[in-house]
């Protein structure tokens, strides 16, 4: 396929995508919105195992795909502004990532917002990381995933697990992340009217309910400030449309400067969190693709 016939399916996929979306309006108030999101989830994949469990009182699923090295782990982390999503929304997603990095996929049902403001989602996925490693979890050997807040908590969890005395994982991967919640980039401005996933005044309420009066410069809130020097290989995939793109170039450019080793991937035509409509878009399979091969490569997966 020539790279004009590959822009022209790209298009025409993300015309179809955004007429279905076009045609479920995002609701007013949280609540409604929680359900909205839920119900753009699809099934979970019937080959994928799915096994309900507790992490330290936190509901969470193990995710096993049919091919799967069971010495490593990938803990997910969803999106949806520590107010929405769940692990029905992204549990599909969750599932197909588990079978490209062929590993299982612990995803984590954190305490969101504005019931549990900040730290309780914090708190949650460093509560998960320290389960699996006592249960026997290499650290080299877990991998850590997130889109947007979830990719924002990514980093801010493993700044905050480090500060506890925990050693830190062997890859992280960063779907359209939310690393500033200060709201600042120049995105927000030039690619508003570009990304019809996300709004500039949803991202500012669901801050509001993270936030509750804390500091947005604090580092396990914006990871933008946090010290990222001996942190693991970062994996950042961000869509050319985001609203939130300046948050992964800068995080991009930030890690590079202190040190690590940094994969930043721009995807041509493509919107928030694309991989959540992988069924629909080439491009959200080719992505997550990459980032299963990203993981098998940072995380030691047997030959």
């Amino acid at each position: 396929m020539t790279s004009r016939q590959h822009a022209e399916r790209n298009a025409a996929e993300m015309k179809e995508l955004l007429a279905y979306l076009d045609a479920r309006p995002w609701p007013d108030g949280y609540e409604a919105a929680r359900v909205h999101y839920d119900s753009l989830g699809l099934p979970i994949a019937s080959d994928v195992r799915v096994e309900p469990v507790s992490v330290n009182g936190i509901r969470a699923q193990w995710l096993t795909p049919p091919e799967c090295d069971q010495d490593r782990a990938l803990l997910f982390l969803h999106g949806g502004g520590f107010v929405f999503g769940s692990l029905v929304s992204h549990g599909h997603m969750a599932a197909e990532m588990a079978r490209q990095a062929r590993c299982r996929v612990l995803q984590l049902d954190y305490r969101r917002a504005p019931e549990h403001p900040y730290p309780a989602a914090l708190d949650d996925a460093t509560s998960a990381y320290r389960w699996l490693l006592e249960r026997g979890f290499k650290p080299g050997h877990i991998s850590i995933a997130g889109d947007s807040a979830g990719g924002g908590l990514v980093v801010s969890m493993q700044v905050h697990a480090r500060a506890q005395g925990l050693p830190l994982a062997g890859a992280l991967v960063c779907i359209s992340s939310w690393f500033n919640l200060g709201i600042q980039g120049e995105s927000y401005e030039t690619r508003e009217k570009a990304d019809a996933l996300v709004q500039r005044k949803v991202v500012e309420e669901v801050a509001r309910h993270y936030l509750n009066g804390q500091d947005a410069r604090q580092p396990t809130i914006s990871p933008i400030h946090a010290d990222l020097t001996g942190f693991p290989p970062l994996l950042i995939q961000v869509g050319e449309r985001e609203l939130l793109f300046s948050d992964s170039q800068a995080m991009a450019k930030k890690a590079q400067a202190q040190g690590v080793d940094v994969t930043f991937e721009e995807w041509p035509d493509m919107v928030h969190v694309w991989h959540l409509h992988f069924h629909r878009l080439t491009s959200g399979r080719e992505a997550l693709q990459r980032i299963g091969q990203f993981v098998i490569d940072k995380t030691g997966a047997r030959k």
